[in-house]
């Protein structure tokens, strides 16, 4: 029997955040019989191995770094709970977050929860009344539909994943999940926000340089327009036969 839950973690040289990580998840996992795979975009690391074995954990690795989305779709074609959740290595979760996954709506075909930035080191300063420059996701004290979850804290449906296809292998940096999204959107699926089901975020002010936030809105950005291209291309295939059964306008009358 399937695990009712696949909780995968994409990591590349982030031992120290992946201890706190699953420590805060294999309690949840173990309570519910989920499994937990780790998969290292790079060569194999002999300590995060023994680390996911502590854990009871599945372990691959790439065997050099192929990016996030490669990671991702090892990961889902490595595990088999009915609900795939992803977490980055740098959170932990809150305590009954897998509790709220399982219980919440099966009319979602994609969920997450809040995303809340635990700042460590170097302090991160707001602009006026703007935001704090790294990702957060709260859209309050009750669950309901969403236009995105984030990648840091997003479970799909198996049954969504094995009708959409896999991650967008290359697109990788920002904007891949929502492109994810976009495309079981535009399928009929619906994302939801569960908001017992949060993580914090381990941030520090090194995700707040202008590099960083430049690069993410270019990773966006790409992945926006890659979904627009293959939008447009997916419209011409689907009028391809109306156009070759019309009538010619130059066709000479009966």
């Amino acid at each position: 029997m399937a695990p009712p839950a696949s909780i995968l973690f994409p990591t590349r040289d982030r031992y120290d955040y992946l201890v706190v990580a699953l420590d805060s998840v294999a309690p949840q996992a173990a309570k519910h019989g989920a499994e937990i795979v780790i998969v290292e975009d790079d060569a194999p690391d002999p300590a995060t191995a023994a680390l996911a074995d502590r854990h009871g954990a599945r372990y691959l690795a790439l065997g050099r770094k192929r990016g996030i989305n490669v990671a991702r779709n090892a990961a889902v074609a490595a595990s088999s709970g009915d609900l795939v959740c992803f977490l980055d290595d740098d959170v932990e979760v809150w305590p009954g977050w897998l509790d709220a996954l399982l219980a919440a709506s099966s009319e979602f075909d994609a969920l997450g929860g809040p995303i809340r930035p635990r700042l460590e080191g170097s302090r991160l300063r707001a602009c006026g009344r703007e935001p704090l420059p790294v990702t957060t996701l709260d859209l309050g004290p009750d669950d309901r539909d969403a236009e995105f979850v984030w990648g840091a804290n997003m479970a799909l449906r198996r049954s969504a994943i094995e009708r959409i296809g896999p991650f967008d292998e290359v697109l990788g940096g920002a904007g891949d999940e929502e492109d994810w999204q976009r495309r079981l959107r535009a399928a009929g699926g619906r994302v939801g926000y569960v908001a017992a089901a949060g993580v914090d975020h381990r941030r520090t002010g090194s995700d707040a340089k202008l590099r960083s936030l430049v690069r993410a809105q270019y990773y966006r950005g790409r992945a926006s327009r890659r979904y627009d291209v293959h939008k447009a291309r997916a419209v011409t295939a689907a009028a391809a036969p109306l156009h070759a059964a019309a009538p010619s306008p130059h066709a000479a009358p009966p």
